[in-house]
């Protein structure tokens, strides 16, 4: 199996983040004291270190506080393969209270994260921050619990963009 999977844990994210539970993936370095990103009903911008990625992501409900989540991100270098990223960029807001979809563009991976809390809806505005490797595409994409998507590497440039 591809060692390649493990960092690329998100390289396309959807939108459904589960409105209740917590949630809490692998035995990663979640930073100093394992502290959260964010305060609930506070905005927060998480960005892992250049060259890194989002491999884990760890959330706690709470409705008492907005309905809203704590969060946490683990991070890991990029495979050696892919050498340094070729460019990076913050996507396109995606609204409070409505549904959304996000994918990373250009095939890029995510390495980051801002967030801004609207009590008025309860919900929470996401912006992605991506970075693309030697033009790698996502292939074999299935969906993790909280409605992420998670892909494999190509091992070659690819000519084509996701949509």
């Amino acid at each position: 199996m591809d060692l390649v999977l493990l960092w690329v844990f998100l390289p396309l994210v959807s939108v459904a983040w589960g409105q209740y539970g917590d949630y809490y993936y692998g035995p990663y370095n979640y930073g100093d004291n394992d502290e959260w990103v964010n305060v609930y009903r506070q905005g927060f911008n998480f960005q892992c270190p250049h060259g890194q990625v989002v491999v884990a992501i760890r959330s706690v409900f709470s409705k008492k506080e907005g309905s809203d989540r704590l969060w946490n991100y683990a991070c890991m270098p990029a495979a050696q393969s892919l050498g340094e990223p070729t460019e990076c960029w913050w996507e396109e807001i995606n609204r409070a209270g409505t549904e959304w979809y996000q994918t990373c563009s250009n095939n890029g991976l995510v390495a980051g994260f801002q967030s801004q809390y609207f009590p008025s809806v309860l919900d929470r505005e996401w912006q992605f921050y991506c970075c693309r490797y030697s033009r790698r595409c996502p292939y074999s994409c299935w969906d993790r619990q909280w409605k992420f998507i998670v892909c494999r590497m190509t091992e070659y440039d690819c000519p084509f963009q996701n949509v």
